[in-house]
C-alpha cells in the first residue's frame, strides 16, 4: 500500500515538474487543510499558519522543475511546514526580544514623563485630529477611537473600503508631519501601552 502510495506521489511530481496545473491542484486539495491543521501544533494563529502552508505551496510550484522528492510528498510536506513553523517562530522569538531591548533603553529616558508634558501631548494629538479635514477626520475617529473596522466604517459611511484606507493612511500621514515635534513621546507612550 505504501509503495503504491509512493508511486502515485512520482507520478503527480513527475506531472508537476512538467508544469501540469492539475497535479498542482490535485497536490494542493490532498494537502493543504491537513498541512494548515497541522500547523496549529507549533503556531496558535490560523491565519499565521494558512499563510506558511500558502508560501510553501507556491514555492512548490516556482521550484517545481527543479524540486527534489526522495522519499514520500506527504513527508516532505510536513517536514517543510514543520520547518517554516519553527523558522517563524524563531523570527517572532528574536522580534520580541529585540522590542524587549528598545523599550528597556526607551524606558530609561523617558522614566518619568513630566506631567504637562503628557498633557501637552494629549491636547496637541486631539488639536492636531481636529484640524483634519472632515472626511479624514470622521474615519479616523471612528476606527482609532470606536475601534470600528474599515468594513464597519464603509459600510456606516457608504462608501468602499479602500476609500477608508485611504483616509486612514492620509490622515496618519498628516498626523506624523502635525506631530513630528512629539514623535519621540508618542513612540515612547505606546511601547509603555504594549507592556
Amino acid at each position: 500500500m505504501q509503495e503504491c502510495k509512493i508511486s502515485a506521489d512520482k507520478y503527480l511530481l513527475g506531472r508537476l515538474a512538467e508544469g501540469d496545473k492539475q497535479a498542482y491542484e490535485e497536490i494542493f486539495t490532498r494537502y493543504y487543510a491537513t498541512l494548515c491543521a497541522y500547523t496549529r501544533l507549533y503556531i496558535r494563529d490560523l491565519d499565521v499558519g494558512e499563510n506558511i502552508v500558502q508560501d510553501l505551496m507556491l514555492w512548490i510550484w516556482e521550484k517545481r522543475a527543479t524540486l527534489c522528492i526522495i522519499n514520500s510528498l506527504s513527508a516532505y510536506l510536513f517536514n517543510a511546514t514543520r520547518n517554516r513553523c519553527l523558522k517563524h517562530l524563531n523570527h517572532e522569538m528574536v522580534e520580541r526580544r529585540a522590542l524587549g531591548q528598545l523599550y528597556e533603553k526607551l524606558q530609561d529616558h523617558f522614566e518619568s514623563p513630566d506631567f504637562y508634558i503628557v498633557e501637552e501631548l494629549q491636547d496637541k494629538i486631539l488639536a492636531a485630529v481636529e484640524s483634519l479635514p472632515s472626511s479624514y477626520r470622521e474615519v479616523f475617529e471612528l476606527h482609532r477611537f470606536q475601534h470600528k473596522s474599515y468594513e464597519e466604517i464603509a459600510s456606516q459611511l457608504k462608501v468602499s473600503v479602500k476609500t477608508v484606507d485611504y483616509r486612514i493612511v492620509q490622515s496618519l500621514k498628516i498626523l506624523r508631519v502635525r506631530l513630528k515635534d512629539f514623535l519621540p513621546l508618542v513612540f515612547c507612550s505606546f511601547f509603555i501601552s504594549l507592556k
